[in-house]
């Protein structure tokens, strides 16, 4: 654990943080994924406002917790800390040094743990509570969508302010053979002690802004247009193997720089992502 002032909070190391992200970034992200997109326009409301945030994500894939991490870039000054199920803790034990902390799934003993260390990162200013709340891999085309209750419990009885952020993922396959990550973070929603709601209401009103935020990814990815996205980051297009080969060879004879790209033999100009 880590002492921040006289609270304990999960193990939380800056140095291990950074060479995580710095290593999706570089190396697992790119072989795998065309490009990481964030919808637009980003919502005109501060996405890292002071005090404490939470946000609330939907569950669709393994690759997650990848994914949140490229968008942690946009929080370099906070400490980010998830639950995750106690076994799976287990086997990526390397999580325990990045905020990660175990909760026992379906019992009274991870839910108390749940709430306990949910609060402690809640009292701290600087910090993020990341939550998948749907507790499981779910498709992000199932409706309603449906929460774990641990959430507006720990909205309800939350003694200061905080900022609450819908964030929506999927992984759709556009032009390439390589699929796109799009995320959209939705509209936030104001924590405060003049906004008094019970756990029933929490938990409604948490599930129906995710599933709006989730609609209006899922209307932009079916438009298949990065020009709606800004591009966070770029993986890898083309073929790959010998006939990319064959084509690089082929440009380098006619004095062409190289594209692999499906969408550049379509004619289509390819975007660079912001820096």
């Amino acid at each position: 654990m880590t002492r921040t002032g006289n609270e304990l909070l999960p193990r939380w190391s800056p140095h291990i943080v950074s060479w995580f992200r710095w290593y999706c970034k570089r190396y697992y992200f790119p072989p795998h994924f065309r490009a990481l997109r964030l919808l637009l326009p980003v919502e005109a409301t501060d996405l890292n406002p002071p005090g404490p945030l939470v946000v609330v994500a939907n569950h669709p894939s393994w690759w997650d917790p990848i994914i949140c991490a490229l968008l942690t870039y946009r929080y370099p000054d906070r400490r980010i800390f998830a639950p995750i199920d106690a076994k799976a803790l287990k086997t990526y034990r390397f999580f325990k040094n990045m905020g990660f902390f175990g909760v026992e799934q379906g019992t009274a003993r991870g839910a108390a743990t749940f709430l306990k260390l949910a609060d402690k990162v809640l009292q701290e200013p600087d910090t993020i509570l990341w939550i998948t709340a749907q507790g499981k891999f779910t498709d992000p085309r199932q409706r309603p969508v449906r929460l774990m209750p641990g959430l507006g419990r720990v909205l309800a009885r939350l003694k200061s302010p905080a900022t609450v952020f819908p964030l929506a993922m999927e992984y759709p396959f556009w032009d390439e053979k390589l699929p796109e990550a799009l995320a959209h973070f939705g509209r936030p929603i104001a924590v405060s002690m003049e906004t008094i709601r019970g756990e029933p209401e929490w938990t409604d009103l948490l599930s129906n802004r995710l599933e709006l935020t989730m609609d209006e990814l899922a209307i932009a990815a079916q438009k298949r247009d990065e020009y709606l996205f800004e591009t966070l980051q770029m993986g890898k297009a083309g073929v790959g193997g010998m006939y990319d080969r064959i084509r690089r060879l082929t440009s380098g004879t006619v004095m062409r720089k190289f594209d692999g790209s499906h969408a550049a033999a379509l004619g289509k100009t390819k975007e660079q992502p912001n820096p």
